[in-house]
């Protein structure tokens, strides 16, 4: 026994101290190895894993039978930990470690211990080419633990709340995959003039047109330094700088003569290395500043700006322009003077005002669902940091 201690929150009736041992001590530690009779199967039940955070694919034997504790030994992903109550295959670049001492010890528990505590594998990995973990390593990692009951408690506890977090996870990517389906249905594909789902009552077909004849730039810049909030068009949406970089401003000190960005006018960065460009609208403050690099403008009175948004953001025809910029280097330069020269296929105005309407709504209901899934995962960092010692 090293030591004595207990978390600052616990369950009602449990007032013992925890004490503190070694992994090596309570547990076995083996690594799996491949041998060459196992092979991929995609109807196979039996998962790998072979150092990644989560299994690499299916395997029609096993060499692991659970419930274990996965850890990966070396690669980008040394240290990280998973839980596997099943069968399953472990490589060669994986431990698999199993409980001893099943009346003094829960794995459930071991489980959510090492997983908060996995940072403290990075401390084990050799300076190499290969970040990697060695057995040893695994078996000296102190374990702090009150008895089998209040793990038991504990185990549970985190159980449920992991559920939840999934439970949320999967509506969220349930929600982004509908809304990637109705993306690819609710607009025209390669030169069609009607998309292939569309609201009732509307049957006219798309018509193409130039941009240029339905946006306006706007040019007003900064007199003064500070005259406005500073912002950051990034590829996650329209943030204030100080928010996007957790109270820091990396703007030029003096941000006089930047661009000025009203509420509801579209900003981006004009400029990529990877032809993907994103069109930010203003929905923060009155106002709002970006730097030169990013253009700023407006829609007239014929184009939803929300439709032209998600258009241009998501829409096929955007990516197949920005392609047609690319000149030499790496770099691609999307000025608005180039921008304005682009055809688009669009409906009439109130066909755009129901697209735009609709994947705004659907945007905010993925949006809420965000906020509850990071509230949770916040949640469950507090109850770690206080149920563990």
């Amino acid at each position: 026994m090293m030591s004595k201690k207990s978390p600052q929150l616990r369950f009602e009736g449990f007032t013992d101290d925890w004490e503190e041992r070694k992994l090596g001590e309570i547990s076995k530690t083996t690594i799996g190895e491949f041998v060459i009779k196992t092979k991929q199967s995609d109807e196979s039940p039996y998962p790998v894993y072979n150092g990644g955070r989560s299994y690499t694919g299916k395997y029609d034997e096993y060499n692991n039978d659970g419930p274990k504790i996965v850890i990966s030994a070396r690669g980008a992903n040394a240290g990280f930990v998973n839980y596997v109550s099943g069968r399953y295959w472990a490589g060669n670049s994986c431990y698999s470690v199993s409980v001893i001492k099943e009346d003094e010890f829960s794995i459930g528990y071991l489980y959510q211990f090492i997983k908060y505590n996995q940072v403290l594998f990075t401390a084990y990995q050799q300076a190499a080419n290969i970040p990697s973990v060695s057995k040893s390593d695994v078996e000296k990692f102190s374990i702090k633990y009150p008895t089998v009951l209040e793990q038991k408690k504990i185990e549970s506890f985190f159980k449920q709340l992991d559920n939840t977090i999934a439970l949320h996870q999967r509506k969220l990517d349930l929600l982004k995959e509908q809304k990637k389906g109705y993306l690819q249905k609710m607009f025209p594909k390669n030169g069609a003039k009607v998309p292939e789902l569309r609201f009732a009552g509307f049957a006219d077909d798309w018509e193409e047109r130039k941009l240029g004849d339905y946006i306006i730039q706007y040019s007003e810049k900064t007199k003064q330094n500070n005259q406005y909030p500073v912002f950051t068009s990034s590829r996650n949406g329209l943030f204030f700088q100080k928010d996007y970089y957790k109270g820091n401003q990396i703007a030029s000190e003096d941000n006089t003569g930047y661009n000025i960005v009203p509420r509801g006018y579209f900003t981006y960065r004009h400029m990529s290395d990877d032809l993907v460009f994103k069109f930010n609208i203003n929905d923060l403050a009155d106002y709002g500043i970006v730097s030169t690099l990013y253009p700023v403008f407006t829609t007239n009175e014929q184009l939803d700006s929300k439709y032209l948004q998600y258009q241009l953001n998501e829409g096929s025809e955007f990516r197949r322009f920005s392609l047609l910029q690319k000149q030499g280097g790496s770099r691609t330069y999307m000025y608005l003077n180039k921008l304005q020269n682009m055809i688009l296929t669009i409906p009439k105005l109130e066909e755009q005002q129901k697209i735009g309407s609709f994947f705004k709504q659907l945007d905010d209901t993925i949006a809420l669902h965000q906020r509850k899934l990071d509230l949770l995962k916040e949640q469950k960092k507090g109850f770690l940091q206080k149920m563990f010692v």
